[in-house]
């Protein structure tokens, strides 16, 4: 089961209490404060494991809890801090603190309603998403010259706690994206380990899959994200609408994957349009992204005609290519690498600029 969408309840344990004490010892006839002071409580924790790929651990245990700190004892002696709870994420999770419901009779409120307090995305990367209380003063810290025997303690201060949003925005260089039966699936089988599933009907891929491709070297390399196929209406939630469409937010360049075969009785012009259509709806910036368009099924022979009127329609790159025999395929890797490496040097060279000024 893939989950990327999950509510979290923490809560930092609470600080244990000071204690109120006085010292009684032989021969000594007037004996002071002593009580020490209260443990802290000990702190929830967010750490990203880059070995994990999707938020099912948090589904079924949605409650995380830090220890109490333990009370303070007499002769000066400070209760033992909590232990601190760690809970790991994968990376390209991102946290949100949703509001306390209204009514105590409702359990969860609006996923779309939270802000975001975190985004983790580096691997061993940490995050308090609750502190731990602090722990309460023993009577030792309240004498003064005016009272010189006093009794108060503080008791320890309650830990945070919040509902939260996990949300997993999948982490790739290069995302896929097009239409149910375009031929996503079977170009990241070409070229990457990664196996989706691939079968002759729509939506045989349910959750992104991602791949990595590498250099004969293995010097350079990049990740591949196959996002499920979209539908019209996806950026409205249509379908699986924002469940597919978030995955690509992170992708530095997109690949619209185009089946030209018409045999889906489809037109890959009206498809390439609607695509850009369904992105820009769900997100302008997106729609500015980098992106390439792949014309695919270049080995069926209804392809051909269709390839061609694209070309002269739509004046935008194409690249022609068949994930089913790999033809072409190789250009486009060297495409791709050649991209992405001219987009990190124009972020570099964005940031240096921005840094500067």
């Amino acid at each position: 089961m893939f989950v990327d969408r999950v509510r979290v309840w923490a809560r930092g344990g609470k600080g244990g209490s000071g204690c109120s004490s006085f010292r009684r010892e032989a021969f000594v006839p007037r004996g002071g404060p002593d009580g020490g002071d209260g443990g802290d409580g000990g702190n929830v924790i967010l750490k990203v494991n880059p070995h994990l790929n999707n938020l099912t651990h948090l589904r079924y245990k949605p409650h995380h809890f830090a220890e109490k700190g333990a009370h303070g004892k007499g002769s000066q002696r400070t209760g033992r801090k909590g232990k601190p709870l760690t809970v790991e994420v994968p990376p390209g999770t991102v946290i949100s603190r949703l509001p306390a419901p209204e009514d105590a009779i409702e359990r969860s409120v609006s996923f779309d309603t939270g802000e975001v307090i975190a985004d983790l995305t580096e691997a061993g990367e940490t995050f308090i998403i609750a502190q731990g209380g602090k722990g309460g003063r023993g009577n030792l810290h309240f004498k003064s010259a005016t009272n010189k025997a006093p009794t108060e303690c503080e008791v320890g201060g309650e830990g945070d706690y919040g509902q939260f949003a996990f949300e997993l925005k999948s982490i790739a260089d290069v995302g896929l994206v097009g239409y149910p039966n375009a031929g996503k699936s079977s170009l990241l089988r070409c070229v990457s380990a990664a196996t989706p599933k691939v079968a002759p009907y729509p939506f045989t891929t349910m959750t992104p899959q991602v791949g990595v491709i590498e250099t004969a070297d293995g010097k350079q390399r990049f990740t591949m994200a196959d996002i499920p196929g979209l539908i019209e209406g996806a950026s409205e939630g249509i379908g699986l609408g924002h469940d597919f469409l978030r995955h690509i937010e992170r992708c530095s360049l997109l690949v619209f994957v185009i089946d030209m075969s018409g045999l889906e009785q489809r037109d890959p012009i009206q498809d390439f349009i609607q695509l850009r259509k369904e992105i820009k709806n769900y997100d302008e910036q997106l729609a500015k992204r980098d992106y390439l368009v792949v014309g695919n099924k270049l080995d069926l022979e209804e392809s051909q005609e269709h390839l061609d009127r694209f070309e002269s329609t739509q004046r935008v790159p194409m690249l022609r290519i068949s994930a089913e025999t790999g033809e072409g395929t190789d250009i486009l890797i060297e495409q791709l690498f050649s991209r992405l490496e001219q987009n990190r040097k124009e972020a570099a060279a964005l940031e240096a600029g921005t840094s500067e000024s």
